[in-house]
């Protein structure tokens, strides 16, 4: 994929990886936007240059109309970017853990797809572009604490495949990114082993820009759980993993 001459829309773009794309797709000298919730934020990025549109993924009016304002001032989109998502620990225990649920699947899994819908026609009218959707290690090698984070993303990483198979031959590519643990938001405090965002990010662009393009987008780090299955470490890395149960309220274990 060249980097250098591209339009993009970073969906999730006002904070933590999305952001630091955001600036790396600009610094590799693209056309970059940004669509959020946090006013704040987006202003901040307008400031800096960057297109800056107010996006409720959960909102299909919402998207709907970022969706226009975008292609108003960039009708030559060529790239959108899935960023947006939610992270939420429940205990299922709990019946109250629903609205998490809820949440999180609105916003991970159908706020995605709103955003795929939104684009799919302008970019297959273009004949030529990029979705670029991100699930999660989570997806593949759960982490108990957030069972819905792991569902909505492994839901994602399968409607990227389907997507991927239905657009093809329109010249519209699908490339999953798939991060583990990122030290963005406090990750470092929650989780120490979490990488570097600035070399996270490196990693991506460095990938990003390899011809062909890969389908999925595997930094090093996040290959333990892309591959835990298939190299027999699944039922071990999960076990450990289950220890975090420890972090939920009134949980031992």
């Amino acid at each position: 994929m060249d980097l250098s001459d591209r339009t993009v829309l970073v969906v999730g773009g006002t904070s933590g990886i999305g952001r630091e794309l955001a600036g790396r797709f600009a610094a590799a000298g693209s056309t970059v936007a940004v669509g959020g919730r946090s006013p704040q934020a987006l202003a901040e990025l307008a400031g800096e240059g960057f297109g800056a549109f107010g996006i409720d993924v959960t909102d299909g009016a919402s998207v709907e109309a970022a969706r226009d304002a975008v292609l108003t001032r960039y009708p030559q989109l060529d790239t959108v970017v899935t960023m947006q998502g939610v992270m939420l620990m429940e205990d299922l225990r709990d019946p109250a853990h629903f609205e998490a649920t809820r949440t999180t699947i609105d916003t991970n899994l159908v706020g995605t797809i709103r955003v795929i819908d939104a684009f799919t026609p302008h970019l297959v009218r273009r004949g030529a572009g990029a979705f670029i959707t991100v699930s999660s290690g989570i997806g593949f090698l759960p982490f108990p604490p957030m069972p819905t984070y792991a569902a909505s993303k492994a839901a994602v990483h399968a409607y990227s495949e389907a997507l991927r198979a239905q657009l093809d031959g329109t010249g519209v590519d699908v490339v999953e990114l798939v991060p583990p643990a990122v030290a963005t938001a406090g990750q470092e405090k929650v989780n120490p082993r979490a990488l570097p965002l600035d070399a996270f990010a490196t990693e991506v662009m460095d990938l990003l820009a390899q011809e062909p393009t890969p389908r999925e987008v595997l930094v090093k780090g996040v290959l333990m759980h892309r591959w835990a299955e298939r190299d027999g470490t699944y039922d071990d890395l999960v076990a450990q993993r289950s220890r975090a149960l420890a972090m939920l309220p009134g949980r031992e274990g």
